[in-house]
């Protein structure tokens, strides 16, 4: 009997009691970071089909046309966030020349006569049946994964304490081609994201200052470079203008941000009800299911409604930021700071820009607006985060 072992005739565990194990990835997955992003794309459903509900010449009278195209985006972004959890961050890791290889060639097909023009940004593919892709959404996520293998294999490997100089320049080189491809569409919303990106990804690296000020002093003479080359559009200079001055043409190029505004300010506390917005329903502000759909959440929705927003944004920036701090190799750490760059900078941005304090650029807010390959980008982006966080040791 001394050799009698219990767990040998113990019955097998069953599924549930697998799935609840502490070492299971159901226990291990970031619930408040999930939950946030599903109450995000929840609301930002009903927002979009409040916008696009009685816009017939966009829903070629189908009042459902937007919304269950937004819902199907929304689940195909989730099915997405499964597979790359069930890939693991680490194996994607090693997956990154391939996709950075391909997230170029897509870019560099948009100059092609395959990319179409939106909005005045020739960004965009057009695949039909009512879909299209930006491949400048999945190249922030290419970024980022090169950026954050580039930086931190040596480190990981324990051979430097921090990335070197060379080593700074080839993750520097390697987010440079893309970014000027995509400069050239012109999409000068996403350059500015890619941007914030890189500041974000060195920061996270523990690169020298150097290079974060050397960076900053370069965009600051690149932009203005720009501007007195000429190099933008001429959109891209009125929306600048309008920006400075609202006042200069209200009617034309600043009617968007004048009408968003007024929408905003006229929900008051508590909104207007869900489909009752006068703004909203009478078509006042354009494309409102996609860059300026915080305007409905403010006219409907009011301050609160709103603000219920802004705290769902804050709770996934928080739980990245604890997914960043805890996890034990750089790899992580880079990808996760990335993202959590990548979000906040593009959720300020939108924001922004239908308060009034930001420029135009064309930049959907994260969950919430229209869109597939945001959407399809951001939920990607999600279980990144959710795989750094089931794949760290436990005892951390």
């Amino acid at each position: 009997m001394s050799g009698f072992s219990v767990s040998r005739y113990a019955p097998e565990r069953s599924v549930w009691s697998k799935l609840t194990a502490r070492d299971s990835v159901v226990r291990r997955l970031d619930w408040p970071l999930l939950g946030s992003a599903i109450a995000l794309s929840l609301i930002g459903t009903a927002l979009v089909y409040s916008a696009t509900r009685g816009r017939d010449a966009l829903t070629h009278g189908d009042p459902y046309y937007f919304l269950l195209r937004h819902a199907l985006n929304t689940g195909i972004g989730f099915a997405l966030m499964v597979g790359t959890i069930w890939l693991g961050h680490r194996t994607l890791r090693g997956a990154v020349p391939i996709l950075y290889g391909l997230s170029v060639l897509l870019v560099l097909a948009v100059l092609t006569p395959l990319g179409a023009t939106v909005n005045g940004a020739h960004a965009w593919i057009i695949i039909g049946g009512g879909f299209s892709l930006q491949p400048s959404e999945f190249t922030k996520i290419t970024i980022i994964l090169g950026m954050a293998m580039i930086l931190a294999a040596r480190v990981d490997a324990g051979d430097q304490l921090h990335p070197d100089h060379r080593t700074v320049a080839k993750a520097l080189g390697l987010a440079l081609l893309p970014m000027l491809i995509v400069m050239g569409m012109p999409d000068l919303g996403s350059v500015m994201v890619m941007a914030v990106i890189v500041l974000g990804v060195l920061l996270a690296s523990g690169a020298s200052n150097r290079w974060i000020f050397g960076l900053l002093g370069a965009g600051a003479a690149g932009a203005v470079a720009v501007w007195q080359l000429g190099l933008l559009d001429e959109y891209q200079i009125a929306r600048f203008a309008a920006f400075a001055n609202p006042a200069l043409d209200p009617a034309g190029v600043g009617y968007n941000t004048n009408q968003a505004r007024i929408a905003i300010g006229s929900g008051g506390l508590t909104g207007t009800g869900l489909f009752q917005g006068t703004q909203t329903t009478g078509q006042f502000v354009p494309e409102q299911q996609t860059d300026f759909v915080f305007t409905v959440a403010g006219e409907e929705l009011g301050f609160l409604g709103a603000g219920l927003i802004l705290v769902l944004l804050g709770v996934v920036l928080w739980r990245a930021c604890r997914i960043a701090r805890e996890t034990t190799e750089l790899y992580g750490t880079i990808v996760a700071a990335g993202i959590i760059a990548w979000f906040a900078f593009q959720a300020f941005e939108n924001i922004g820009m239908t308060l009034g304090i930001m420029p135009v650029a064309g930049l959907p807010l994260p969950f919430v607006s229209y869109g597939g390959s945001s959407m399809f980008a951001v939920w990607v982006a999600i279980g990144l985060l959710q795989s750094i966080r089931v794949q760290r040791p436990m005892s951390a």
